[in-house]
């Protein structure tokens, strides 16, 4: 007997990957028109014969980046790239900058502490992990270069907010506690113990972001003080008790001073 279920699922499963294939080649050829505009094909009729497109194709790709910002439009001047890309480029070479600086740093913080040390930036929402170096104890602490985690219960996170007001922290706090629920602190304590981490310069995660990891956080500042990065130094809760916090706290706030002199921060 044929399972019918079994027909559902499999056609469902199919339209979910021909949707995806379309998207994956409709975005690809968002990009192709992208490059083109980069190379001076500044009309339709210079897309669609380069990437051997119809004009109406192209010109609905275009209309997209346009309106997303990553192309401009002047009926004089044609296409040209947009401001969008202008902002990517920024971020990219501010984190790219921020890697080559700060690496032999980080590095000498993980031979100080033996731990695994993070780089991470606010991206958006979130704790952008960009560097790592991991520590010479025989544990794995886990985290990924590229990935992106909340900014409530980390380590990086609450460093790169010890600057907020408590409107932004409270939308922070709302906005994650609607998608993680379960955590240690209310709101009420949440702002009570940001407060104690902005007095002491440092942030810390005890358990909060990963069972029996702990962290270590402060934030790295550009030359008007503004906080653009933070580093931490996070392992097993066994060597990480409340009188090894304070000697770590005190490795990582002295790297984070002197990676910050080095983008003219006093």
């Amino acid at each position: 007997m044929v399972d019918m279920t079994d027909i559902a699922s499999t056609d469902a499963d199919e339209a979910s990957s021909s949707r995806t294939s379309a998207g994956a080649q409709t975005l690809f050829k968002g990009l192709e028109v992208l490059s083109r505009v980069a190379k001076g094909d500044t009309t339709l009729g210079k897309m669609a014969k380069s990437l051997d497109l119809n004009k109406t194709t192209v010109h609905r790709l275009a209309s997209t980046l346009v309106e997303a910002g990553f192309l401009s439009f002047s009926p004089r001047e044609g296409y040209a790239l947009g401001t969008k890309l202008l902002e990517l480029g920024y971020a990219a070479s501010q984190q790219i900058t921020l890697t080559r600086v700060s690496h032999d740093y980080l590095r000498q913080l993980s031979i100080d502490t033996g731990d695994t040390v993070n780089l991470g930036v606010l991206d958006r929402d979130q704790v952008h992990y960009i560097d790592k170096i991991p520590g010479t104890r025989r544990i794995e602490v886990r985290c990924v270069v590229g990935e992106r985690q909340p900014l409530r219960h980390t380590g990086l996170g609450k460093a790169l907010l010890l600057d907020a007001g408590e409107d932004l922290l409270r939308e922070v706090f709302l906005r994650e506690a609607a998608i993680f629920p379960r955590y240690r602190y209310d709101l009420r304590q949440w702002l009570e113990v940001m407060a104690r981490y902005r007095e002491l310069g440092y942030a810390l995660d005890l358990d909060e972001n990963e069972d029996h990891i702990r962290c270590v956080a402060a934030p790295i500042r550009d030359m008007s003080g503004k906080i653009i990065a933070a580093v931490s130094v996070s392992s097993i809760a066994q060597y990480m008790d409340d009188a090894r916090i304070a000697t770590v706290a005190a490795y990582v706030k002295e790297t984070t001073q002197k990676i910050s002199a080095e983008f003219g921060y006093r």
